[in-house]
């Protein structure tokens, strides 16, 4: 037998050789597909874990609470089923606090907007140091809410304040800016001195408007405002949309009426103003100042409801005008 003639030890019967390398070649590792989606929830595992247990842990907690008389002391608790429900339904001031949260939303929304637009319009021209304007009118919009609460209470004082300190040099009397009817004024204040955060969104739509059909329309020999309206608007439509949605929720949260007015010295919320007694404030009074842990938890859910129905009905009526820049070909 020739060398040629000698068989390997692969053609052997009931050979073995390299059993490691036949092992592997049969075993399959995780596609890219399955690493990607590892990699993606490893990455994102800290939010969900962060939200599960800071976001929908409480939530669910408070919708047991909403069934209940827990006071978040005593252990003698009784289950109401919708006994919370149906008192809230029926108690006139939680609908009154709930309509001046609306109205507040209403007057300071597009307030606000029309603020936030006007300043990035102003900022977006090419002007010296602009890049100084811009830092300055986004600073008060990094300030605390407590600390613009504080300022604000300070600076709207009655005896000390610098407001009245303005009135009485001019010869006016000294009017108090922290009581009726004059507090809901101070409360819309409050929203343009938080402007600058609708303004840098804003700033950012604008210099995404191309450029081209600025100069297209000024050929065609439109004038500024008609660019504006006709160009720079409906562009900007997603941005104001998305500053409208997270607008309504901020303005019938907010707690401001509390860091404007002083709290009493029993944790109740009596101080505050009428016309600032908004549905926030009273849930703040249902929790800490009368302790009922359980009909505080149902208004916080109503509130959560009707959110999400204003938020659905923004987006209903609005669908019509906010036009994305989208290639309808990206939708196949």
């Amino acid at each position: 037998m020739t060398v040629d003639q000698v068989p390997s030890v692969a053609d052997r019967p009931g050979s073995t050789a390299n059993p490691g390398r036949t092992r592997s070649a049969g075993r399959t590792g995780p596609s890219m597909t399955a690493r990607r989606h590892r990699a993606f929830y490893m990455f994102a595992s800290p939010w969900i874990i962060g939200f599960a247990l800071l976001t929908i842990a409480p939530m669910v907690y408070a919708l047991w609470l909403s069934f209940t008389t827990y006071d978040g002391i005593s252990p003698n608790w009784h289950y109401v089923g919708l006994g919370n429900y149906t008192e809230l339904l029926n108690d006139p001031q939680t609908w009154d606090s709930l309509g001046r949260a609306g109205l507040f939303a209403v007057i300071s929304v597009p307030l606000s907007i029309v603020a936030g637009l006007a300043l990035a319009v102003l900022i977006n021209r090419p002007v010296k140091g602009r890049g100084l304007f811009r830092t300055l009118l986004y600073l008060p919009a990094v300030v605390p809410p407590v600390g613009a609460g504080i300022a604000f209470k300070n600076l709207f004082d009655q005896n000390s304040g610098a407001a009245n300190g303005v009135l009485t040099f001019f010869g006016f009397d000294a009017l108090g800016w922290l009581a009726d009817p004059y507090a809901r004024y101070v409360l819309i204040m409050t929203v343009l001195w938080a402007a600058g955060n609708i303004m840098i969104i804003s700033l950012a739509g604008l210099q995404d408007v191309p450029r081209e059909l600025h100069e297209a329309a000024r050929i065609d020999g439109a004038s500024a405002w008609r660019t504006f309206r006709s160009i720079t608007v409906p562009l900007l439509s997603p941005v104001l949309l998305f500053q409208t949605v997270t607008g309504v929720i901020a303005s019938v949260q907010t707690i401001m009426p509390m860091l404007l007015a002083p709290l009493s010295t029993t944790g109740g919320l009596t101080t505050i103003p009428q016309s600032n007694y908004t549905y926030m404030i009273h849930v703040f009074s249902q929790y800490f100042a009368l302790g009922r842990y359980g009909y505080a938890s149902a208004l916080l859910w109503v509130l959560f409801v009707l959110i999400l129905i204003a938020t659905g009905l923004i987006f209903k009526f609005t669908s019509g005008v906010v036009f994305y820049n989208v290639d309808p070909e990206a939708k196949k």
